[in-house]
């Protein structure tokens, strides 16, 4: 039988009142809390992300403050730089791939709710995960939904809403995120 964080990232519906899972919420926000006060150049910012994100690539940054669900579900590559204010809802993987920049205000989120209300009455959710390709630019205050994918090399224009996936080569913008553009 699976564990409700096993659940969680295979994109079941598990109960997020569950004791495990709400260690490791606990944990993820105490490491946020502490990351609130703190800048990149502070003594103890690395082993505190590198707590909070375990295998960060040494050449990747996020800068604070930073807000997380686990941690544990956030993936980055090599040369990942992800500006201030960046929440990252992370029931379902993040994965973002290598030499991708995040701007500021920029918002995953995994989590979904059952469709229909009587089943959002209960403590249940889904992670869907995320996908971001290599080289990648989001500009600010992107939203980028459940199960979206971003293929490689795309702008994201600021303030677009990707519901959608996006594929490679493209600038998109809006709300919904459409590709406005061919990069390639």
């Amino acid at each position: 039988m699976k564990s409700e964080i096993e659940k969680m990232r295979s994109e079941e519906l598990y109960d997020f009142t569950d004791p495990e899972v709400q260690k490791s919420l606990d944990h993820a926000g105490e490491l946020c809390r502490k990351l609130r006060t703190m800048l990149m150049s502070d003594e103890d910012y690395r082993a505190t992300i590198e707590e909070l994100v375990p295998g960060i690539p040494p050449t990747s940054a996020v800068c604070p403050p930073f807000h997380c669900d686990h941690g544990t579900g956030v993936v980055l590559g090599d040369h990942v730089f992800v500006n201030c204010n960046c929440i990252m809802l992370d029931a379902g993987y993040i994965r973002i791939g290598r030499h991708t920049k995040v701007g500021p205000n920029c918002q995953f989120y995994t989590p979904q709710h059952p469709m229909d209300y009587l089943g959002r009455r209960e403590p249940k959710e889904t992670g869907h995960p995320i996908t971001i390709g290599e080289d990648c630019w989001l500009g600010g205050s992107v939203v980028v939904c459940p199960g979206v994918t971003i293929g490689n090399r795309c702008i994201i224009a600021a303030g677009s809403v990707v519901a959608h996936d996006i594929p490679d080569d493209s600038l998109a913008a809006g709300c919904p995120a459409v590709v406005k553009k061919k990069l390639r």
